[in-house]
């Protein structure tokens, strides 16, 4: 199984960001986090990070035919993007959403996804370890396929 995880902008800067909205873990550590926890599972994982919106959707349809399982941290781009649903709705691939902060707990605006429509779960709130959720989501829907 190949998964790509990608993260959109600001995601890069993780522990530096409102650490008391997104922790004190860094970009370094969530890629740690999910390489180790795929070699566990023996997926291959692949990991991507852009600040823009032109760049994820590029990974988005570069993963088609080759990328069992997509999850997407879309950052800001989350409640702005339909260019990211699109993409996703376009290659079709198993897709979970992941936030790192309780997004319904936060602004007002951060309760629309558009991207949410396009994807078969929804992560939010558990840090780092929501990476890893969603990880096992992807697991367990290739697993009943």
């Amino acid at each position: 199984m190949k998964i790509l995880v990608i993260n959109g902008p600001n995601i890069n800067m993780l522990g530096i960001r409102e650490p008391k909205i997104y922790g004190k873990e860094t970009y370094e550590n969530l890629l740690t986090s999910v390489t180790e926890y795929a070699q566990k599972k023996n997926i291959e994982l692949e990991t991507f990070q852009s600040n823009h919106e032109g760049a994820l959707v590029d990974a988005i349809q570069e993963a088609y035919g080759r990328i069992d399982g997509i999850v997407i941290n879309p950052g800001a781009y989350t409640h702005t993007s339909i260019a990211l649903l699109d993409a996703l709705k376009a290659v079709g691939i198993p897709t979970v959403e992941v936030h790192i902060s309780k997004v319904e707990e936060r602004e007002s605006f951060r309760q629309i996804s558009y991207i949410r429509t396009a994807c078969i779960a929804t992560v939010t709130g558990k840090g780092i370890a929501g990476y890893l959720e969603a990880i096992d989501i992807l697991i367990q829907k290739k697993d009943l396929l």
